[in-house]
């Protein structure tokens, strides 16, 4: 998995309003951003259930800010997670958490 394609992945679900999370490496990146966008205390190192849990028992509590962090609270309503956690799930956990380009596909 290259990481990179997690991230744009996100990120134009978002500006699009289009389409579901479609795997683990995706709901890390996103659970990094719902954590800097709403300050959900979450981390990487949650297993993905325990993870995704805890993000759907804040998400009706946050307010989103514009439309792309509405549909990132869509997308962590409407996922069922596999086992799938490691290294690279940590790693974009970590990227979502300190995005400095949100809603941005391309950075150079």
């Amino acid at each position: 998995m290259i990481t990179s394609i997690a991230r744009q992945s996100i990120i134009l679900k978002c500006l699009r309003q289009k389409s579901v999370l479609v795997s683990n490496y995706e709901l890390y990146y996103t659970a990094g951003l719902a954590k800097k966008c709403f300050g959900i205390a979450v981390d990487a190192d949650m297993e993905p259930k325990q993870l995704l849990e805890e993000l759907q028992k804040h998400i009706d509590k946050v307010s989103p800010a514009d439309e792309q962090e509405k549909y990132l609270i869509h997308l962590l309503g409407n996922y069922e997670p596999d086992d799938t956690h490691d290294e690279q799930t940590v790693e974009l956990f970590h990227m979502g958490e300190t995005e400095e380009h949100i809603w941005q596909v391309s950075i150079t």
